[in-house]
Order: structure tokens, then C-alpha cells, then sequence
């Protein structure tokens, strides 16, 4: 009785649990056959229960866990292992005390097949670089940002006088000390994780970080904006300078690395670099946000004196960027003057709106892509943090790294903040958190018009994001997601009854393959077939066929014939570390071919040198097709000649 076919996602996680569970998977990689795994402890490995999994063809027990799956298939079952485990393929698995700490700790990203199929562009890779920064830290914005948002209820709360001050204070200050120990000091961390995203030592991004807070400058004697003249303030330039000087920091330390003797490069290299990338931050890239931030205080007050509800979609729409480029810094005091003035801020509510906006795009993003775990998690924790006024989760965990939703999430807010400037004379007590939070500071009873830009904001970020803000790839992801199993099922090709011939694919010497050194060869259970070692690197294809596909170390070529016999030709043993250097693949996917076609030119001494062996393989891999297949010669042969006959019934 055949097994019972299993999903991918189930295949993966029977694959763990016969690995010994996740925590014991150190890394997964994968070749043209075998998943590969590295493992932490060999005992905790049960090879019957892995040989029993429907859909693998056997185990090999070498320096690696070897997991055959066959070709066609291994890519997909390795890469949803790694997905699995919140990492890219080969990375290292950290030890989870929950599948929940993996899948905050993965990226919101698409398949590999369909980012292959993407066109490259500088915007995504920005995108991209912000997702890998950011989404590391979920865990910690969602635990951070909730003790954040209840303490912020109960301050304001407080501040409009519904709380004892004297019973609660002690509560809401040891809140904010929890709350400070992520926020006040986010940029050290996502200097640190910038670091560890663009290649540079992950310390030293760390004090690049920790530089925007000035700390160690005197107050008597400030640093001076060289383009102001007005004292330096801390945090310019907020998180994206960072991320742009860590990036500038990383540029600088590779190329020191390659110029600087390795005698001193320990000291040499960290030394110049803080000094350069430091004083470039400071002199440089802190003053300009600063710059802007002056110049944008008259046009700032020229839209809140427009008012209305232009006003409010202004500022709603505009909020978000201001804070990301740690702009936001200018409107401190205009919320002051305005309290002093008026007894309350009409500016604070509108900017409010912009994390409604969040809120809103999150919302549409779940329902919309809700196939996919990894985000809908994410905006799951996310979520009643946003609805509290902490925004970071939202923006930089889902609806920033994927570009089209932070712009229609803005949209949202500029929705809100639009309901909020027409219906007019809504003002804070108090500057405080936005979201729910800020509804008790809300002045004169008028927190009604508070909570309809609340929904307003939500209902614009929705819409908006809905039908304009989905990723054309994120949700072409989710479509060939929701569609792997049944693909895996029915791409196997239609055989045609009939015998097809199997050529020698070089000059040299056929063996049957059950002489391969490779078990997994030997023992066919890949399939039957044969191996030629070969006289020389120039190599043909065994069949007349086209070729499904081509393995990216270039070791190993998929080919199917007209027949429908599914043939792999393999080429070296274990030859898939080397990465594909020895080979110069000849053919594309896709390509007609026949036993007089080159399909690859092989450096045999490069495998040589290597310790591997030079045997070029060719395996009928669905064998199921197969009634009779009989090696009709061995020995010395020259390349196109006729070896192997294969009937299929």
C-alpha cells in the first residue's frame, strides 16, 4: 500500500521530529536530492522513523543528516524547514523554547522561487535590508510596546485626574522603566541588528547607534549644527540615520579589512572606523536632519493655521515619515505653546491618526494574505499594541519592509486626521501616547471626535491598503504557497509506453551504479541507472529530452524525454560543496537537447583536488514509470553511445 502523501509543511516538521526536533537542527541545506542537515546531537536521531516518512526515499548518516527526498521536490521541503525555523537556507537555527520565538524571529518574506523570479531593484532592497533589521526585534517591540501602552492608559488616566496620582504613580513608573529598557535605547539595538544585516561587526554598529543620543556632551557647552548654528540635539536624524551610518560603517570596515595587516587590523580597523563613520554622523548626517527639521517648522505652523480638514490629512499622512527620520522633534514645542495658549493641543490628535492608519493596513494585510503564518502572526502581536499608540511594531515588522502598505497605511492617517481637523476643537491636556490610549487626555468631552478619527483612520488605512497596498509578489507567494501540495502531486510527467535509449554522457569507462561510492546511489534509492568516469571534462546529455532543470551549484541537471522518463545526471560525488566552480553549464532550462548536445564542461582535476570523485551518474528518477530497464553495456565507451534501455509500460 502506498504511503500517504504529505503536505510540505507536514513533510518539514516529520523531518524535524525524526531529527531529533528543531532545537537539535543546527542548519539545513540541501542538493539536488537530499535535504542536508546539521545536527547537535547524533543520538537524539532516529533513522527508522525518518526511512518511514512518506515522501523520503532513505537516509544517509555521514558528516551530515542526509534526508532524500529526490529532485524537484528537496528544494521545496528544505526551504520550508528553514522557513520553519525563522532562518535563510545554511543559516544557523538558534535553540527555540517555542515554535512562537522562531516565527517572530523570521522575516516577512516571500518563497525563494518567487524572489528569484523578481526583478531586482534598489527600492526592494531597501525594503528588504529593514525587514531583516527590524523583524529580529519583533518579540521585544510586542512585549515592550504592550507594558508601554498600560502604562501610558494609566498615566494619562491619571493626568485627567480619573486615578489617585499617589497610589498609581509608583506602578506607571515601574512600567516606563520596563518600557525605557527597549525604547530608550532602540537605536543601540537596531545599530546592533543593521550591523548584523550588512556585514559589519555588530558592536561597533551598536555604538554607531548609541552616538545619535549624545551622550558625554556637555550642556554648558553643546555641539554646534554646522548648517543652524543652534546647538546639536540628540536623536536627529533618527532610526533610518542610523541605519544609513551602520551601512556607511560597513562599507568602511570591509574595505580596511582587505588594506590593513592582519598584525594590526584589530586595532587599526574599529579605531578609524568609529572615528570616521562617528564624526560623519555626528558633523554630518545629524545636522542635516536638523536642518530639515528648522526648515520644516514654517511650513508646518502655515498648514495648522490653514486648518481643517486639509490640514488634518496633512498632517496625519505626513506623521510617520517625520518620526522615522526623527523629524518629529520640531513639534514639541508648538504642542507646548499650544497647551500654555489654550490649555490643549489640537496638533497631538491629529497626529494621532497616523498610527489608525497602522492599525488599519495591518487589518486589511491579514485578511488579504492571511495564508501566510509567518506575517499573520507578526500582525497578530502587533495589533493591540498599535490600537495603544506604539506604532514601531507595525511599522517596521510588517507594513514598512513591504513598501506598498506603509504608503496606503499613511493614506489612513491622513484620513483620520482629516475627520479630526473638520470636526475641529478636539485638543490633548497633555502630550502623550496616541491610540486608545490618548482618549482620556482628550479636552472639553469631546473625546467623540477623537474615537470617529480613531475609526476613520482605521476604516482609510483599510480600505486603502485592500485594494491598493497589497505586494503584487507577497501575494503571489501566498497563491503558490496555497497551492505547493497539490503541485507536488501533479507534476509528475505523463509517461508514454515505449523503450528510450540512455547514452553514455562522456568518454570513459560505465559502471553499473550500484559501484557508486554514494549509498544512496548504490543502493538506488534514487532509482536505477548507471555512471561513467570519465576520460576528459566535456560532457553530454544522456537522452534526447529537454532539460527541466539545473541545480545552482551547477553540479547536478534535470532531464525529461518525450517518453516522460525523469533522468538526473549528477556529476561528481558529494561535489555539491564545491559550489559549482569546477562546472560551465552549457544549457539553459527549457532546452531541447540530445546525446550530441554538451551540456556541461567539467574541471576534473579541480574535483580531484577537491577529494571527491569525478563519477558522472545518470539516474532514472521515477522508477514507478519503468517496467524493464536492462544495461546493455560496460566497460570502455565514447561519449553518445547507446548503454541503457528503459521500457515504460
Amino acid at each position: 500500500m502506498a504511503k500517504e502523501e504529505l503536505s510540505l509543511e507536514e513533510l518539514a516538521k516529520e523531518i524535524y521530529k525524526g531529527a531529533g526536533g528543531m532545537n537539535n537542527v543546527e542548519s539545513v541545506t540541501h542538493c539536488m536530492t537530499r535535504v542536508r542537515m546539521t545536527v547537535r546531537d547524533r543520538s537524539l536521531v532516529n533513522d527508522e522513523t525518518l526511512k518511514k516518512i512518506p515522501g523520503v526515499l532513505g537516509v544517509v548518516d555521514d558528516e551530515q543528516l542526509q534526508v532524500i527526498i529526490g529532485p524537484g521536490k528537496v528544494n521545496k521541503v528544505a526551504k520550508e524547514m528553514a522557513d520553519q525555523a525563522g532562518v535563510q537556507l545554511g543559516e544557523t537555527i538558534a535553540v527555540h523554547t517555542s515554535g512562537k520565538d522562531a516565527v517572530n524571529a523570521k522575516a516577512a518574506e516571500v518563497k525563494a522561487a518567487q524572489k528569484a523570479r523578481q526583478k531586482k531593484s534598489p527600492i526592494k532592497a531597501i525594503l528588504k535590508d529593514i525587514s531583516n533589521i527590524f523583524v529580529p526585534m519583533i518579540p521585544a517591540f510586542v512585549g515592550a510596546g504592550l507594558v508601554a501602552g498600560i502604562a501610558s492608559v494609566l498615566s494619562n488616566l491619571v493626568t485627567a485626574g480619573n486615578l489617585d496620582a499617589a497610589t498609581w504613580q509608583q506602578y506607571i513608573d515601574v512600567l516606563n522603566i520596563l518600557k525605557n529598557g527597549l525604547f530608550t535605547y532602540l537605536v543601540i539595538y537596531t545599530g546592533v541588528s543593521a550591523a548584523q544585516v550588512f556585514g559589519a561587526t555588530p558592536t561597533l554598529g551598536g555604538v554607531i547607534g548609541a552616538v545619535v543620543t549624545l551622550t558625554g556632551m556637555n550642556p554648558e557647552t553643546p555641539l554646534t549644527n554646522l548648517f543652524t548654528g543652534q546647538p546639536l540635539l540628540a536623536q536627529q536624524g533618527g532610526i533610518l540615520g542610523v541605519i544609513f551610518a551602520v551601512w556607511l560603517l560597513a562599507q568602511l570596515e570591509k574595505w580596511l579589512h582587505n588594506v590593513i595587516p592582519e598584525s594590526v587590523d584589530i586595532i587599526v580597523t574599529p579605531t578609524l572606523c568609529l572615528l570616521v563613520i562617528g564624526l560623519a554622523e555626528i558633523f554630518l548626517i545629524m545636522p542635516l536632519a536638523g536642518f530639515i527639521s528648522d526648515s520644516l517648522v514654517g511650513a508646518i505652523n502655515w498648514v495648522v493655521e490653514v486648518g481643517g480638514a486639509f490640514s488634518g490629512f496633512v498632517l496625519g499622512a505626513t506623521f510617520l515619515p517625520l518620526v522615522m527620520f526623527g523629524l518629529h522633534q520640531i513639534l514639541t514645542p508648538i504642542h507646548v505653546q499650544m497647551i500654555d495658549a489654550t490649555g490643549s493641543t489640537q496638533l497631538l490628535p491629529i497626529l494621532a491618526m497616523a498610527g489608525a492608519g497602522q492599525v488599519g493596513a495591518a487589518l486589511a494585510l491579514w485578511i488579504r494574505l492571511r495564508k501566510d503564518k509567518e506575517l499573520s502572526e507578526m500582525i497578530k502581536g502587533a495589533l493591540p499594541v498599535g490600537v495603544l499608540g506604539i506604532g514601531e511594531p507595525l511599522i517596521y515588522g510588517v507594513t514598512l519592509p513591504l513598501g506598498k502598505p506603509f504608503i496606503t497605511a499613511c493614506i489612513g492617517g491622513g484620513i483620520g486626521g482629516a475627520i479630526i481637523g473638520a470636526i475641529g476643537n478636539i485638543g490633548a491636556i497633555a502630550i502623550g501616547p496616541s491610540g486608545a490610549a490618548l482618549i482620556p487626555l482628550i479636552a472639553g468631552g469631546r473625546w467623540w471626535g477623537y474615537v470617529l478619527g480613531l475609526l476613520g483612520g482605521y476604516a482609510g488605512g483599510f480600505v486603502a491598503t485592500y485594494f491598493f497596498g497589497i505586494p503584487k509578489d507577497k501575494q503571489a507567494a501566498v497563491e503558490e504557497s496555497a497551492t505547493t501540495a497539490s503541485e507536488v502531486t501533479t507534476n509528475t510527467a505523463v509517461t508514454v509506453a515505449g523503450t528510450t535509449e540512455l547514452f553514455a554522457v562522456a568518454e570513459g569507462t560505465v559502471k553499473p551504479i550500484t559501484e557508486s561510492s554514494d549509498s544512496v546511489f548504490s543502493q538506488k534509492l534514487m532509482g536505477d541507472g548507471f555512471l561513467v568516469i570519465p576520460e576528459n571534462g566535456t560532457i553530454y546529455s544522456p537522452v534526447e529530452g529537454v532539460v527541466t532543470s539545473i541545480f545552482p551549484t551547477k553540479h547536478a541537471i534535470g532531464l525529461q524525454t518525450a517518453s516522460g522518463l525523469e533522468i538526473l545526471l549528477h556529476m561528481g560525488v558529494n561535489t555539491v560543496e564545491l559550489e559549482g566552480k569546477p562546472f560551465d553549464i552549457k544549457v539553459t532550462e527549457g532546452q531541447k537537447v540530445t546525446p550530441s548536445t554538451v551540456v556541461a564542461e567539467v574541471d576534473l582535476n579541480a574535483i580531484k583536488q577537491a577529494g571527491k570523485e569525478t563519477d558522472m551518474l545518470v539516474i532514472i528518477t521515477n522508477m514507478d514509470a519503468v517496467s524493464e530497464d536492462v544495461l546493455e553495456k560496460t566497460g570502455t565507451v565514447g561519449s553518445a553511445m547507446p548503454v541503457m534501455k528503459v521500457t515504460t509500460a
